[in-house]
């Protein structure tokens, strides 16, 4: 049963999860292995189901169903601190069901926030389903595929991804990511800090990959990604600067969030729909 007022998100724009009448299913490989797994509303609660070659691996990929749609994601602290706040406190009161849209797996959320610098989402989009198409292993049935581990581009040549539309900078710095993931010296699972700085010495991995990695893949609702297009123009102009905001501006704009800034971020985003 999911942590407070919760909704099941859409499927994704990348098509890796699906829609099936009213089931998300999404093929995932936690430890290697291929786990389909299902989830469904029913009444007050999420229901999950998950098929493959194991028992561990099944309860594996469940696992990380669960914290990509948020089941578990507990914010009633959150929404008690903040629900009187001046920005985003009617946003609380009308939409609490509000979770980030996580990743099931850290580095697929560092891979696609590679793909999506500085470019519009649609374009975006098409990139990441093309990576899919040619590099994600399928299900058993053919019908699904999962995203590209880090094992799996690590291997590929910057041109093969260049061919998928990604900038030829952006594909190089996604095959050097790839590499320090599946080679253990970022640990995106368990010593965040130190894989962030491992990161950061990359060419075309900055603080804004890094943030969206962190709050996308890690759950670190603490990260916000202060340089995304939506957060410099809200802060310039909710800040009556008369211009985009810095990234150093929308930091401290949601500073007084503290380790909630990321999660702020996104009811901040909500005002627009009230």
């Amino acid at each position: 049963m999911p942590l407070g007022p919760y909704r099941m998100p859409g499927a994704g724009r990348d098509g890796v999860l699906r829609r099936r009448g009213s089931a998300l299913v999404r093929l995932l490989h936690p430890g290697g292995e291929p786990v389909v797994v299902r989830a469904w509303p029913a009444a007050s609660a999420v229901r999950l189901q998950a098929g493959g070659a194991t028992r561990a691996a099944a309860l594996a990929g469940i696992e990380r169903m669960r914290f990509a749609l948020g089941i578990d994601h507990d914010i009633g602290e959150f929404h008690a601190r903040f629900r009187r706040d001046p920005l985003i406190g009617a946003v609380i009161g009308a939409r609490p069901w509000l979770r980030p849209r996580r990743r099931p797996e850290p580095f697929e959320a560092l891979a696609w926030a590679i793909c999506e610098q500085l470019i519009d989402s649609d374009r975006a989009a098409r990139i990441q389903r093309r990576l899919v198409r040619r590099f994600g292993d399928p299900s058993a049935c053919g019908t699904l595929r999962d995203v590209p581990s880090a094992t799996r581009l690590a291997g590929r040549a910057p041109a093969e991804l260049a061919a998928c539309d990604l900038a030829p900078k952006r594909a190089l710095a996604m095959i050097k990511a790839a590499r320090e993931v599946a080679a253990g010296r970022a640990d995106l699972e368990r010593s965040h800090e130190h894989a962030w700085r491992r990161l950061r010495t990359i060419p075309n991995v900055g603080s804004w990959t890094v943030e969206k990695l962190a709050f996308e893949g890690q759950g670190r609702d603490d990260q916000l990604p202060a340089g995304d297009l939506a957060y410099v123009k809200l802060v310039g102009r909710l800040a009556g600067l008369g211009r985009r905001a810095t990234e150093d501006e929308v930091r401290v704009f949601f500073a007084p969030y503290e380790e909630y800034a990321g999660l702020a971020g996104i009811y901040a985003l909500g005002v627009r729909f009230l």
